[in-house]
């Protein structure tokens, strides 16, 4: 099975001068806890991304300072799949890294979708396998969440 298969195509996606309170109303009122951040509205480019977790860690408990941007909170350094790539290699890519959504690209570095661990439960058939990622994603790390 690809990626395609499996990935949520079209996500929202903000800008990195989007505010931050923005970003977190978006969330609440898409019930995501990811936001892929793109280089400008005329632009499917991804630049980052910014989590619930960026915003509680970053924002909140950083220090917030009114009118912030997301591009003073988000994740630069991503970690991204194609989506012809196999649902297998994800997995593995997810549980290794202990990140529990992935944005999809395409050769340029568009943004074309995301996959989240709960598409990779409610989507595939090898339950060993999930269990497996779930539990990597999910094992204490000295590595900073990526969420």
């Amino acid at each position: 099975m690809q990626v395609r298969e499996i990935m949520s195509a079209d996500p929202v996606c903000i800008t990195p001068d989007t505010p931050v309170e923005e970003a977190a109303r978006l969330m609440k009122e898409k019930d995501v806890g990811l936001l892929p951040v793109v280089e400008s509205k005329d632009s499917t480019r991804l630049a980052g991304v910014i989590t619930d977790r960026d915003i509680a860690i970053r924002h909140v408990a950083g220090g917030s300072k009114p009118k912030r941007s997301v591009k003073d909170v988000m994740t630069a350094n991503l970690t991204t799949c194609r989506m012809d790539e196999e649902v297998s290699e994800v997995m593995d890519l997810m549980g290794r890294e202990q990140i529990r959504r992935i944005p999809i690209v395409d050769e340029r570095g568009s943004l074309v979708g995301v996959v989240a661990q709960a598409d990779i439960v409610l989507q595939t058939r090898d339950s060993n396998a999930t269990q497996k990622t779930v539990s990597q994603i999910s094992q204490p790390s000295r590595k900073k969440s990526r969420s």
